[in-house]
């Protein structure tokens, strides 16, 4: 029995609303694990429904991986919510430790980001997921990013990729609606916007949610988005996307998500220490600026 209401969404495995936590340091660029455990509380008390740690906003690249682990732990502790750890590399055997090590630290899915920079064959990347389907014991979310990785997983790739017995969805920052449209279609996989300003685009084809970086200020009406478009009212869906978008623009619009995510949070007075790793460098007071004028034009401070 059903009790008449109208649901244009399919049901979301990880959560409707991720954000791509970032991964907050002391001064002398230790991990802060009490101020995760703080953000991560908020995070979900904002209306994420699903936190993603150690992924490239969450500065992956400069973490190590007993590091990554305590971060899962340190998460997990506190969110009733599911937690997914990023664990890819352009290493195979690499990526296999990680996913086995975060799943053991208490994931509940693994974000497997498509090999980077070597620019492998399409067998070549089937291979590579292949070798992590066979070590995993948890779901694995499939992350295409040609922008960070310079190569584009191709159609027959994901079919193939479906037939793989952990691997359950994908976090599409592809920016290719169409081509997400016969993916999906053909995969039957659960697709997940890697985009912030694709949100709602991405759920008129299919998509279930959003892993997204301005949800560290944003949670709140992307849920409110989300739970809008399924129930069919679009009108105030479209009205919530554009009251966010000058938030959308401001932490994404120069490409370096991860030092304004930490911006975003200083704005908010969750964060005193933007310490970030190099290559990376914490926000200047131009960028805190620029998120706190975006986050302000988007009613969000």
């Amino acid at each position: 029995m059903t009790d008449g209401t109208i649901h244009l969404l399919d049901p979301a495995p990880f959560g409707r609303v991720l954000p791509a936590m970032v991964t907050p340091m002391k001064p002398n660029g230790d991990v802060d694990f009490d101020a995760a455990q703080a953000i991560a509380r908020q995070l979900v008390a904002d209306g994420s429904d699903g936190i993603l740690v150690n992924g490239t906003t969450g500065e992956s690249p400069t973490t190590h991986m007993e590091e990554k682990v305590e971060l899962v732990k340190a998460v997990k502790e506190v969110v009733d919510v599911p937690v997914i750890s990023g664990a890819g590399s352009n290493d195979t055997a690499h990526t296999v430790r990680m996913v086995e090590q975060t799943q053991e630290a208490g994931a509940d899915a693994v974000l497997v980001v498509c090999p980077y920079y070597s620019r492998p064959s399409q067998e070549g990347i089937f291979c590579h997921y292949q070798a992590v389907d066979e070590s995993a014991t948890k779901p694995i979310i499939v992350y295409d990013v040609p922008s960070r990785t310079g190569v584009k997983i191709q159609l027959e790739t994901y079919e193939r990729l479906a037939e793989l017995e952990h691997v359950k969805a994908v976090k599409d920052a592809t920016g290719d609606i169409a081509g997400a449209v016969r993916k999906r279609l053909n995969t039957g996989l659960a697709w997940y916007s890697g985009d912030d300003s694709l949100f709602l685009p991405f759920l008129s084809i299919g998509a279930v949610g959003v892993i997204s970086v301005v949800a560290h200020a944003a949670a709140a009406p992307m849920k409110r988005l989300a739970e809008a478009f399924d129930a069919g009212d679009i009108q105030t869906a479209q009205q919530i996307a554009v009251q966010i978008a000058p938030a959308i623009e401001a932490v994404n619009g120069d490409g370096f998500q991860a030092v304004m995510a930490k911006a975003a949070l200083h704005e908010r007075g969750l964060l005193d220490c933007t310490e970030m790793r190099l290559p990376n460098i914490g926000p200047n007071a131009d960028q805190l600026i620029k998120v706190r004028e975006g986050l302000k034009k988007a009613g969000l401070l």
